[in-house]
């Protein structure tokens, strides 16, 4: 898709008015990347939540004693967020459901931060040398938009999301 600037990738304007910007580069670096962690996923979740414990050891509580669960549940989310990043039409509704069920949990806003921080580092500690600006850039915007499109479906109403959807 073409931004208007000339810059093809997915845009994604969802019912809350969030739009973000993934060009079709960041979508192929992340699919690249995303693949040659993916095979490690036990191991690369288990270091993402010793990391996010790390920053904020408040965070272990709402989470259940064994990660093992846990962390296959994050991996798939990151696979399956991969895998529609051009669909952004099935992506989105998934994050939303996704944002409204961990306000649930308790999450906070500045929670998303620490998680994004101990993503970021889990990604670079796994990838090494592949850990490229480029990448970070990738990662910190799909990110971006996992946690922005999250966030603002835990703040939002479910009337203010119909009201949404009806427009």
């Amino acid at each position: 898709m073409d931004s208007g600037n000339g810059v093809k990738g997915l845009h994604v304007n969802n019912r809350l008015n969030n739009t973000k910007l993934i060009t079709t580069e960041q979508i192929h670096i992340i699919r690249q990347t995303f693949s040659l962690v993916s095979p490690m996923a036990d191991s690369v979740a288990a270091v993402f939540y010793r990391r996010l414990f790390e920053l904020d050891p408040s965070l272990r509580a709402m989470f259940p004693p064994s990660l093992l669960d846990q962390g296959r549940k994050l991996m798939q989310m990151l696979g399956a967020a991969v895998g529609l990043l051009e669909r952004p039409e099935q992506l989105v509704p998934v994050l939303e459901s996704l944002g409204k069920r961990h306000a649930g949990y308790g999450v906070r806003d500045e929670h998303y931060d620490t998680v994004g921080e101990a993503l970021l580092w889990t990604l670079e500690r796994g990838l090494g040398t592949l850990f490229t600006p480029e990448v970070q850039a990738a990662w910190g915007a799909l990110y971006g938009l996992v946690a922005t499109t999250m966030k603002n479906a835990a703040n939002t109403s479910p009337a203010q999301l119909e009201a949404a959807e009806v427009s």
